[in-house]
């Protein structure tokens, strides 16, 4: 895929560090940095978020000898520029009170701390995470395939913040590509984490170039009706949906949505909050279900030879990060993801 010129499309692009660097083809799409993880004098505690998973998840794929330092590819904090693709002046500008701040993420402590330390612990991780799925929007469409071991920020639109989410990385890889990439005019999002993905789907609303597939608890939060008009294939759950209802659903509706559209890039959120005993989730899914699921939406995808990017999004328990990295590990043994799809064009 070429990149767009400067002066082609509708507004030339600026310059942006995230796109800008040149990845060796000996490194895996997988991004991370160790900026992704949000340490903060045990304030991260007060959310049921495990603050640490992401570098759990790399950890554990280190065990097992999957990736290395070396061979994995480092994200970049998305500048205010990059942000501002998508995000209003306005918006950006509020996340500069810690008040705003405490209130999108959930921990109200925060509301206390003078807002230079709010930016550096809390808003610059989140900020990594979203370079790294733009990053990895990029990476897909070259490789056929990358996963951003962070983001999946869905509940934040343009000008709006929540459950969270701080910044709307979805939303944004996708408007870089259609902006910068040549051949990248139509994109599907698969929204897999227990909540609605209200976020992406209100900054989609009217676009026809994005078709949205969102499967989620239809009882929790953020029962957004206004954004629910944007989804293309809507499944909602009941309390307590089980492994075998839930991975026939996950197979029908993501072939379904496929067939409805081809899209040049699909989006795949996999938040793990469908986890059995989540706080948050209410759903009942096994480990093995949710190793199971992106099992299958991998295969939906590299079947029919459209790129994936996958965010890792929601997932509230301590044992969440394990389960992504068994998931990565075994999506590699089932041979839809590795070295070997770097010979993608």
């Amino acid at each position: 895929m070429s990149h767009k010129g400067d002066n082609e499309g509708k507004k030339s692009s600026h310059r942006t560090e995230l796109y800008a660097s040149c990845i060796p083809g000996t490194c895996l799409p997988i991004v991370y940095h160790p900026d992704y993880n949000i340490t903060f004098m045990g304030l991260e505690k007060l959310h049921p978020f495990d603050a640490g998973k992401w570098g759990k998840v790399i950890h554990f794929l280190k065990e097992e000898q999957f990736i290395t330092d070396g061979n994995i590819v480092e994200a970049c904090e998305a500048t205010e520029e990059d942000l501002l693709v998508v995000h209003s002046k306005r918006y950006l500008n509020r996340l500069k009170w810690s008040l705003v701040v405490a209130t999108i993420t959930e921990i109200p402590p925060l509301m206390f701390l003078p807002n230079f330390l709010v930016q550096r612990k809390v808003l610059r991780p989140l900020r990594t995470q979203t370079g790294g799925t733009i990053m990895a929007g990029k990476l897909a469409v070259d490789r056929g395939w990358a996963i951003n071991v962070g983001g999946g920020f869905h509940h934040c639109s343009s000008d709006r913040g929540g459950g969270f989410c701080a910044y709307a990385d979805i939303t944004l890889a996708i408007k870089f590509l259609f902006e910068r990439v040549e051949g990248i005019s139509r994109a599907t999002i698969i929204d897999l984490d227990a909540h609605q993905g209200n976020g992406h789907e209100r900054d989609f609303l009217d676009d026809k170039r994005v078709f949205i597939m969102d499967m989620y608890n239809r009882y929790i939060y953020p029962g957004d009706g206004y954004a629910k008009r944007a989804i293309k294939r809507k499944v909602e759950l009941d309390w307590g949906t089980e492994d075998s209802e839930y991975l026939q659903k996950v197979e029908l509706h993501s072939e379904g949505a496929l067939n409805e559209v081809r899209p040049d890039i699909i989006v795949y959120n996999a938040g793990t909050d469908i986890l059995d005993g989540d706080p948050l989730g209410g759903l009942s899914i096994s480990p093995q279900g949710i190793v199971k699921r992106d099992e299958i939406v991998f295969r939906a995808a590299r079947r029919r030879g459209i790129p994936i990017l996958m965010v890792t999004s929601g997932g509230y328990q301590k044992k969440t990060a394990r389960i992504i990295a068994d998931s990565i590990l075994n999506l590699h043994q089932q041979g839809l993801i590795g070295a070997e799809s770097r010979e993608w064009h």
